[in-house]
């Protein structure tokens, strides 16, 4: 008998899936979500104790994604015994890029890191992709690919750029069953955010979320597994935010209704 939802849906058992960045932060608890879903998880950083404080759960390889002969080399190791399904673009940086600045540095910088790295990465994983006949790419943006960045241009680009990204990759891989989504993560306690959540600015961040809290790591598992499996398989060139419903709120919830 035929059933409507199989039961291994969201299995990833079999699949090869690679996390940039996935050493650490909002990476790390994708990684641990992808692996527990069934994943064999390659997992990439540039910081030498990162990588090794997470050695004893994931093959981890040292990766720079501005690196393109890197990048190549990385994939193609890979390719050697196995093919890449899964990839999750996570590797970024944020850096204060204000306008008025008049050094361009860190504008290139984050391009390079967080726009022109997903696309490096992306057009090695296709090919994998495109050989195993399926694939999912996963481009990790932010509230600020839909807000503006008061201190950082730069970040707001990039992260706005992405998605664009994501929706091209979308219509080009489309016809190789290769799925290209994006998630957009709201706020969360990073090492980033450093002790932001403890201070009155956090509280407002907090009042200003409909979820009334903060993100968990563990949000991210259950919309990060699922574009990932088979039960995505028609959804692509989707940005998908993470964030208590921050974005559709223009208001601290306890003031009530004007």
């Amino acid at each position: 008998m035929t059933t409507a939802f199989p039961p291994d849906l969201f299995s990833l058992k079999g699949q090869v899936a690679v996390v940039t960045g996935g050493n650490g932060g909002l990476g790390l608890a994708m990684a641990r979500a992808l692996q527990d879903a069934g994943a064999t998880v390659v997992v990439t950083g540039r910081d030498p104790g990162k990588n090794a404080a997470v050695a004893d759960e994931f093959e981890v390889r040292p990766l720079d994604v501005t690196d393109s002969p890197a990048v190549t080399r990385f994939f193609a190791d890979l390719g050697r015994d196995r093919d890449v399904h899964i990839l999750v673009n996570n590797a970024g940086i944020f850096l204060d890029d204000p306008v008025s600045a008049g050094d361009l540095s860190a504008w290139e910088r984050m391009i390079d890191v967080n726009l022109t790295g997903p696309l490096r990465c992306a057009r090695e994983a296709a090919g994998h992709m495109r050989r195993a006949g399926r694939g999912k790419i996963i481009n990790i943006g932010s509230m600020y690919s839909v807000l503006g960045h008061p201190r950082s241009a730069g970040y707001t680009a990039t992260k706005a750029g992405l998605v664009g990204l994501t929706r091209s990759l979308a219509t080009e891989l489309g016809g190789h069953n290769i799925q290209a989504n994006a998630i957009l993560p709201g706020w969360f306690p990073t090492d980033g955010n450093g002790d932001l959540p403890r201070r009155p600015e956090g509280e407002e961040i907090r009042r200003r979320t409909p979820a009334g809290r903060w993100g968990q790591v563990s949000d991210l598992a259950g919309v990060t597994v699922f574009l990932a499996s088979r039960a995505s398989d028609f959804v692509t060139g989707a940005a998908v935010p993470v964030d208590g419903g921050y974005l559709v709120n223009d208001r601290f919830l306890d003031e009530g209704p004007v």
